[in-house]
């Protein structure tokens, strides 16, 4: 999921670098090659050549960055409760090596309050200070996979700062990749917009999965009928 993001941020001119564990996907990236439908090898090469993007299993890297978008999975786990530990690794990754002021972006989908428990407390008990250390930001990876239309650059971004100084060091970084940003008051607020969203999407596709199978038993058109409506 991060692969899209690397890309618009190396296209805007920005040095990318890509930290997966998955040596796989790094040497096929450094070899200009992408691993995902939405991203073409001629995009990663190109910017591979330019110097612009490159990918690495270690995590040491981490100590000569200006700013972190952190794009991990969360699946669900058997209580159908988001696993947070991809989450928590990196956390504990970038404690390990964190030497200069960050700004690290959370994008993976999680529930409300992640970003300030498992990255604030965390760093905060570690001494480091929110504004001085770090700034730290929820923005919700949002795609529509296979639409040409809208892709990383169109959809708009929510951001959600654990301060003010967060929300705005994290607007400044991607409005220049992203074609409109949209600030909110909280990291929470962030996350809860990715919540409501997938609820919002999946409870329109189970009503008109049922309104398509009554129109069927009808004989009705149910496409004729979305659009007249």
């Amino acid at each position: 999921m991060g692969l899209p993001l690397a890309v618009e941020f190396g296209k805007a001119g920005y040095e990318v670098v890509g930290i997966d564990l998955d040596s796989k996907k790094v040497q096929s990236i450094n070899n200009g090659h992408s691993h995902i439908l939405d991203v073409k090898d001629e995009e990663v090469s190109t910017l591979v050549n330019m110097g612009r993007l490159r990918a690495t299993t270690e995590f040491s890297e981490i100590s000569q960055l200006d700013s972190l978008s952190i794009c991990v999975p969360t699946p669900l786990n058997k209580n159908q409760e988001p696993d947070t530990s991809y989450i928590t690794t990196t956390v504990d990754n970038i404690l390990a090596y964190l030497k200069n002021p960050l700004l690290m972006v959370l994008e993976s989908t999680t529930y409300p309050g992640t970003t300030r428990e498992l990255f604030a407390d965390r760093f905060n008990q570690k001494g480091y200070q929110a504004d001085k250390d770090y700034f730290l930001c929820f923005s919700p990876e949002r795609v529509d996979p296979g639409n040409k239309k809208y892709k990383t650059k169109q959809i708009p971004k929510v951001i959600g700062g654990l301060t003010q100084s967060s929300t705005e060091v994290g607007c400044l970084l991607y409005e220049k990749v992203i074609d409109k940003v949209v600030p909110v008051s909280s990291p929470e607020t962030a996350e809860m917009s990715k919540l409501l969203e997938n609820t919002f999407r999946s409870v329109n596709i189970a009503f008109v999965n049922e309104m398509a199978l009554m129109c069927d038993r009808m004989g009705i058109d149910i496409w004729e009928t979305i659009e007249a409506a």
